[in-house]
């Protein structure tokens, strides 16, 4: 016997799965992350914006000194975070996301078609923006090792990034590194060298706090800075140093280090530097910490305090956000003098 036509109908719409998205006619403008690289290949460095869903590439003509923009994508997600790797002998940097989709996605520039290709993508969570989901928090190794993935509360995980036999990028199963009821801040990689990878972490701990209703015990909770390094040999994760900062600490900033066998030279002292309100104070294991203030107007009248919200690695230039909502960029070599050559130098 045929079945009816309004059985058939329904069995349809039963098996078919609508899925539905909403797209403005005008596209979003709020930069919420960029990120520095070189994409295509050649020495010329792009600079990669990341507007709420819309992946926008713009590269700077030398001949006029202005940014032209080569592409804007639409990546159907709402972008948490963003970073850029170059893996070990490559010439060209990948683009891995944060987003609110439950995913890790490694994304390479194709410069034939003019948009970024999904490279790598694996799902470790459930979808939307979960304060124990991961995506909120992005750091790679600044050798193109690993990258470590974290969300607002509890959850990193750490992926090791390598190569196949075909030269083709591959991503390990990922390792955890969970902190039950801790509250992560920031997350930077820390510049090794060619040792074991490692990441800084600033992060609070509230099981007492939320244990203690008299609020005694908010009082004396503490921000820590918490080092992570993942073992490449035995293919885990330890928890290597932790130390407690200034509770105002609200950034880090990795400082150049390991051993350069190019040159036979250390690039720098390693370690990080955590920002806190009005100073910038230099951690890391077996060595004091050094502080120095946060450079202000000389004839400023009031002082309000400041506050560093945004760095680049590669030329250590720092961005100050006034309290008063007032931006100003500052060059670190300039207003500390010249003479004393990188930031780390100063301390």
């Amino acid at each position: 016997m045929a079945p009816s036509p309004f059985f058939v109908a329904f069995r349809t719409f039963a098996t078919c799965v609508m899925q539905l998205y909403n797209l403005t006619l005008q596209p979003p403008s709020c930069v919420t992350t960029a990120v520095v690289g070189q994409f295509c290949g050649t020495r010329q460095q792009e600079i990669l914006l990341v507007r709420g869903s819309r992946l926008e590439l713009y590269r700077i003509d030398t001949a006029t000194g202005h940014m032209m923009r080569v592409l804007s994508q639409h990546t159907f997600s709402n972008v948490r975070s963003a970073a850029c790797f170059r893996l070990m002998g490559g010439t060209k940097n990948y683009l891995i996301l944060g987003s609110d989709a439950g995913r890790i996605v490694v994304l390479e520039y194709n410069a034939a078609r003019n948009r970024f290709e999904k490279v790598h993508q694996e799902t470790f969570g459930r979808s939307g923006n979960r304060r124990i989901v991961p995506g909120q928090y992005l750091a790679t190794d600044p050798k193109g090792r690993a990258v470590l993935i974290g969300a607002i509360e509890r959850s990193k995980l750490i992926y090791t990034l390598n190569r196949d036999a075909d030269a083709n990028l591959t991503i390990s199963s990922p390792l955890e590194a969970n902190r039950p009821t801790a509250i992560v801040q920031c997350i930077v990689g820390v510049d090794v060298g060619y040792e074991n990878p490692v990441f800084a972490s600033l992060e609070t701990d509230y099981a007492d706090a939320d244990a203690d209703p008299t609020g005694e015990a908010l009082a004396r909770t503490e921000k820590r800075l918490t080092y992570y390094e993942l073992d490449l040999g035995l293919n885990h994760v330890v928890r290597r140093w932790t130390e407690p900062v200034d509770r105002s600490a609200h950034h880090l900033i990795s400082v150049p280090g390991g051993y350069n066998y190019s040159t036979e030279a250390w690039d720098g002292p390693s370690g990080v530097l955590v920002c806190i309100d009005d100073y910038i104070v230099y951690r890391h294991p077996d060595q004091p910490p050094h502080i120095v203030p946060i450079p202000v107007r000389e004839n400023a009248s009031i002082h309000r305090g400041s506050m560093i919200v945004a760095q680049d690695e590669n030329v250590f230039f720092l961005t100050s956000a006034k309290r008063r909502r007032r931006l100003v960029q500052s060059d670190s070599r300039a207003r500390r003098g010249a003479s004393q050559g990188r930031a780390y130098q100063v301390l």
